[in-house]
């Protein structure tokens, strides 16, 4: 299958890679800077060079992997020219601008939208991880549902190791501005905070675990956020308005003295979050989890690993939640199918590991 990537960033250049590892066989071409196609074709990550966007219709399939606004420009630029049974794509964060323009595009070709939910705080090719979506979520526009050629996108997306979910590109665009844009600027707006000094003293001196936790992303790269502001700026201010009123609340509440309407806000934000899915990181192909407990001892791991291994178990994803020097730890692992999960759970639980 041919494959062109417009831009060999952290997402293009970890899509590369991922089919560059994969047992299909890909012939992969790529437009970005021309150090960067040298760097991947020195790697053997790519099989071509293009001079510009405009050469990948040719392709089966391309995925833009732009900044926003550089990729709905190619977006715009590619469609009216792409012949049919061609499957253009994106990964941006915003969806649907996308499927405005394409409505309003002449194309013998194929949009489907995609927005994988993944990334790193550091972007470019050289930090592109073949194994960045593996179990990831990656929204796919539910317009594309019908599409005849939505096997071929889901069978690369599952080459890629991601876990698809329809969504309505619309919808899609309210609940990334609450589940990702809101935190991304959240993180930023706390960090800018507590680095104000306290009459001399670092604050950021004194911040723990939960503190980095909290504000991870806010060493992202505002490049990659610039469009998907701009692009999406009504639902984020939404977002932000709920929020403001959140604040407000918990505020007014304190300012009273108002403890009991303090905890229920407390019970109300527990509750919620453990609403929170654990079990499915995809709804079309779900994983089904067991927790393990292991003891602080060598060789606990390979334990879970070998008694699975013995059977033929494949895992597909595995996590540590907990863990106590001395006293030991918690892991939760997926597997591929309900039966497997249980049938994993019988194996450890044989193997003398408490399974719940």
């Amino acid at each position: 299958m041919e494959i062109s990537i417009i831009g060999l960033g952290l997402i293009g250049g970890s899509i590369a890679k991922s089919l560059r590892k994969s047992a299909e066989d890909f012939s992969i071409s790529a437009w970005d800077r021309d150090e960067v196609l040298e760097k991947a074709l020195e790697e053997k990550v790519i099989d071509a060079k293009l001079k510009s966007p405009e050469e990948a219709i040719k392709s089966e399939v391309i995925f833009l992997c732009l900044p926003v606004d550089e990729s709905l420009k190619a977006f715009e630029a590619l469609a009216p020219g792409l012949n049919e049974g061609t499957l253009i794509t994106d990964v941006c964060g915003v969806k649907g601008k996308f499927e405005d323009s394409w409505k309003s595009l002449k194309s013998k070709g194929t949009y489907i939208g995609g927005h994988p939910m993944t990334g790193k705080e550091k972007g470019g090719f050289q930090n592109s991880d073949p194994l960045l979506f593996e179990n990831a979520v990656y929204i796919v526009s539910a317009s594309g549902k019908e599409s005849p050629y939505i096997n071929k996108f889901l069978g690369i997306l599952s080459i890629l190791g991601a876990r698809p979910v329809y969504l309505d590109p619309y919808v899609h665009d309210k609940v990334v501005a609450s589940v990702s844009h809101l935190p991304q600027l959240l993180s930023v707006a706390l960090v800018n905070t507590v680095a104000r000094n306290s009459d001399g003293v670092n604050n950021l001196d004194f911040a723990a675990g939960g503190f980095r936790d909290m504000t991870r992303i806010a060493s992202s790269s505002f490049n990659i956020w610039k469009d998907v502001i701009r692009f999406n700026k009504r639902e984020i201010i939404s977002a932000l308005e709920l929020f403001i009123g959140e604040v407000s609340s918990m505020k007014d509440e304190i300012s009273r003295g108002n403890p009991e309407a303090l905890e229920a806000l407390f019970n109300s934000s527990r509750e919620s979050r453990e609403r929170i899915p654990k079990v499915n990181k995809g709804f079309i192909t779900p994983l089904f989890y067991i927790s393990v407990f292991i003891k602080d001892e060598p060789g606990s791991i390979s334990r879970i690993s070998s008694a699975l291994f013995q059977e033929s178990i494949n895992i597909k994803d595995i996590e540590l939640l907990k863990f106590r020097e001395g006293t030991g730890g918690t892991f939760q692992i997926a597997f591929e199918s309900e039966s497997e999960s249980i049938r994993a759970a019988e194996i450890l639980e044989r193997a003398g590991l408490d399974v719940y």
